[in-house]
C-alpha cells in the first residue's frame, strides 16, 4: 500500500497540487475555456441533429481529406468541436469537460488552445498523407477514407493528455496514453485511430523541441552566471 502511495504521489501529486488548488479558489472560474468548448460541442451537435442545421454546420466545420487544402485549414479549428455523428456526443462532452480543464488549469488558455489546435491539424494533414500513400503503406489509408467526415475532439484530447503528462513529470501515464492508442490501432485500424499517433507524433515533437530549447536555456543562463561570479569559462 505504501508502494502505490508512493508511485501516486510521484506520479500525480504535483497535477493534483495544481488542480486543487486551481479548484478550490477559482471553481469554475478556473476553467472558462472548458466551459465555452463544452458549450459549443453540445450546441452544434444539437443544431446538426435538426433538419434545418446540418447543412450550416457542414459548411463551417466538416472536414473531408477530399476537400481542397485550403477549405479544410478553415474549417479545422471548428471540427474540433464537432462530435462525431456516428458516436455518442457524450463521450466527446466528457472529453473535452476533463481533458480539457485539466490542461487549462495545468498549462493555461493559450498553451491549451494552441496544442489543441496543432493535434487536430496533425490529424488532418496526416489523413491527406495517408492516402496519397495508399493502402500498402504502413501508414497509408485507402481512397475511400477521402468521405469520412473528420471531426471531433479526440486528437486534440490525446495530445493535449499526453504534453500535460510530460509538463508535470506523470511519464507511466503518459505512455500508458501512447500505448493505449497504438493497441487501439490494433484492434481497430481505421482513419480516427491514426490520427490519433499523428496528433501524439506532433506533440512528442513539439515537446522535444521545447525541451532543448529549455536545457540551450538553462546551459546559456548557466554560462552567465559562471562568468559574473568569476568561474572560468567552460570549453565544450
Amino acid at each position: 500500500m505504501n508502494t502505490v502511495r508512493a508511485f501516486a504521489r510521484r506520479e500525480w501529486g504535483p497535477l493534483y497540487t495544481t488542480l486543487r488548488t486551481a479548484l478550490v479558489a477559482e471553481k469554475w472560474r478556473a476553467i472558462p475555456l472548458t466551459l465555452v468548448a463544452v458549450c459549443l460541442t453540445a450546441l452544434f451537435q444539437a443544431v446538426q441533429n435538426q433538419s434545418w442545421g446540418y447543412d450550416p454546420v457542414r459548411v463551417i466545420g466538416f472536414v473531408r481529406a477530399e476537400d481542397p487544402l485550403w477549405l479544410a485549414l478553415v474549417r479545422t479549428p471548428l471540427s474540433l468541436f464537432v462530435p462525431a455523428l456516428d458516436l455518442p456526443v457524450w463521450g466527446a462532452l466528457a472529453q473535452v469537460l476533463l481533458v480539457f480543464a485539466i490542461a487549462e488549469i495545468a498549462l493555461g488558455r493559450a498553451r491549451t488552445l494552441v496544442i489543441a489546435y496543432i493535434s487536430t491539424l496533425a490529424g488532418t494533414m496526416y489523413a491527406r498523407i495517408g492516402i496519397a500513400l495508399g493502402p500498402d503503406s504502413l501508414f497509408g489509408l485507402p481512397a475511400s477514407d477521402a468521405r469520412i467526415v473528420d471531426t471531433g475532439p479526440s486528437a486534440a484530447v490525446v495530445g493535449l493528455a499526453v504534453y500535460v503528462c510530460w509538463r508535470y513529470r506523470a511519464r507511466f501515464t503518459g505512455v500508458l496514453v501512447i500505448v493505449a492508442m497504438i493497441v487501439e490501432i490494433l484492434i481497430k485500424n481505421n482513419l480516427a485511430g491514426k490520427e490519433h499517433l499523428a496528433a501524439i507524433t506532433a506533440v512528442l515533437v513539439l515537446i522535444a523541441v521545447e525541451a532543448l530549447w529549455q536545457r540551450r536555456r538553462r546551459r546559456q543562463c548557466f554560462l552567465r552566471t559562471g562568468s559574473r561570479s568569476g568561474a572560468p569559462p567552460i570549453h565544450s
